[in-house]
């Protein structure tokens, strides 16, 4: 039997890895920069991001947040305040340390003179957050402070990964500020909401919510939240955290205040993010091996006219009807705004500008030809069906329902992405069942992600020791574990939880 063409070599199966990098490649995201470990996101990639910025933005200002912009240089004196935030983020900070160029001895530049004192190239936010808001915060009538920026941060990976790990990156940080220890938990749990929303009602990924172990929390964090979403290779994906600080930045940075008794309180803070990290998460739960899938919500078109003629008289008829299907679809609302619809009439051959059109991911496909126009019809492909699965539909029908078919269509990639989930995880209390889920049998067989295990634990050095041999870690105690008695899937200590295992970007 023939092998099936496909528009992305190589497929899913063939080698995942590669695979995700053609599909950024065809779909025209993102490509390598001069910079080592930096991207540059292209036209259609930011347009992903800029409604991705607009959706949460517009989420976080329900909420009661303002965005505001803080230094991308942070005085290498505010990280060491905070021990353990200094500790966990060292290795992956890039610092400037002398100012200024001029003409060296031997041609070229050199820099003219130390810094007084070094600069860190933002990683994150805290630390020089935490020194504003103690300027600001004097009584608690000055609390809470409710507040994100969307900005860069820089981490000096090792290894980088288009979207998934790259020493820069954009993203939007959350800093509040607040009275009581209750009020900055509960934020910290009503933006790990609004995280979980956003993924699984705009980019149609289910997602795990639930808290880190003490292992995995974010440095200086009491306690750290996050959503996890499974890959198609059926590898998990943190796809945003929510931080409750405690009082550990507020004592660093010194942001105190005088509470309602006049006494002096130092405040409770929380921090929250999500990154570019959220377009690879999307690309690698729904695309396939012929491009990319884009939810509807998300896409930034999404009806592509495709106009098909042979001559100037037909050019002239086809086109006159496209236009005409371009207003009245333009015209049609879809999640609160107007249908996205162009004409690509681009000279080039009808088949080829399909292609591009499919491994962009763009929902909706129209063809129109002089036929077409007589019969006062449109032939239609959707992305979330087989290239050549394509049908002819009445042009006022088509206007009608575009709304409903969209719609349908952001439902049924996620119930697709939910029914792979669950199909791929598994409660396990036997610790062979479990090494065997995430290993293969043999040296010969491709290594194996397995999915998502339930599974009893017991923090500690011990459990980390026996995940680290199998290149797994604890993603997180879901919300919704019930409690039941149990033993350490490896230390076989008493639990009295499920957490979620499983391997990881």
């Amino acid at each position: 039997m023939a092998k099936q063409q496909t528009a992305i070599s190589p497929t899913r199966s063939e080698d995942y890895p590669e695979w995700y990098q053609q599909v950024i490649k065809a779909a025209d995201l993102a490509e390598a920069s001069p910079v080592r470990g930096c991207m540059v996101i292209k036209p259609w990639g930011y347009a992903l991001w800029e409604n991705i910025q607009r959706v949460l933005d517009g989420m976080f200002k329900a909420t009661g947040h303002e965005n505001a912009y803080f230094p991308l240089f942070i005085p290498k004196s505010f990280l060491e305040k905070e021990a353990e935030h200094v500790e966990g983020f060292a290795k992956e900070c890039a610092v400037v340390t002398h100012h200024r160029l001029e003409a060296g001895p031997e041609g070229g530049l050199v820099p003219a003179a130390p810094l007084e004192e070094p600069l860190v190239v933002r990683p994150t936010s805290e630390t020089i957050i935490g020194a504003m808001y103690a300027r600001w915060v004097q009584s608690w009538r000055d609390l809470p402070i409710l507040i994100n920026q969307w900005a860069n941060v820089v981490r000096w990976e090792m290894r980088t990964r288009m979207f998934l790990r790259t020493t820069e990156f954009l993203w939007q940080e959350g800093h509040t500020c607040h009275a009581t220890a209750e009020e900055a938990m509960e934020e910290t749990r009503r933006m790990l909401d609004v995280y979980a929303d956003f993924a699984e009602n705009y980019m149609a990924m289910p997602v795990i919510k639930g808290e880190k172990t003490a292992g995995e929390r974010f440095p200086g964090a009491v306690t750290t939240l996050s959503i996890e979403a499974l890959m198609q290779d059926r590898k998990a994906l943190q796809a945003g955290t929510s931080h409750f600080l405690g009082q550990n930045f507020a004592k660093a940075q010194e942001i105190k205040f005088q509470d309602q008794e006049g006494k002096e309180a130092f405040a409770w803070t929380t921090s929250w993010g999500v990154s570019t990290r959220l377009v690879g998460g999307l690309l690698m739960t729904h695309s396939d091996d012929d491009g990319l899938v884009l939810p509807p919500r998300l896409a930034p078109v999404h009806v592509v006219i495709l106009p098909i003629y042979r001559n100037d008289d037909e050019k002239r008829v086809v086109l006159e009807f496209a236009e005409r299907v371009k207003r009245e679809v333009a015209a049609q609302q879809y999640d609160d705004r107007p249908v996205q619809v162009k004409i690509d009439d681009r000279d080039l051959r009808g088949g080829e500008k399909a292609w591009q059109h499919i491994k962009r991911g763009v929902p909706i496909r129209l063809e129109i030809g002089p036929r077409d126009v007589q019969g006062d019809a449109v032939f239609v492909g959707r992305r979330d069906r087989a290239p050549k699965e394509k049908a002819g539909v009445g042009r006022s029908e088509f206007v009608a329902t575009v709304s409903q078919t969209l719609a349908e269509m952001q439902q049924g990639l996620f119930d697709r992405a939910l029914a792979f989930r669950k199909e791929h995880t598994r409660t396990i209390d036997d610790l062979n069942e479990f090494k065997a889920f995430f290993t293969p049998k043999n040296a010969e067989e491709p290594e194996i992600h397995g999915g998502i295990a339930l599974c009893h634990f017991h923090d500690g050095p011990e459990l980390k020791a026996a995940l680290d041999e199998l290149k797994v870690t604890v993603r997180c105690i879901p919300t919704d574990a019930p409690e039941e008695p149990g033993k350490c899937i490896v230390t076989g200590q008493p639990s009295t939880k499920r957490a979620a295992f499983a391997k990881a970007y």
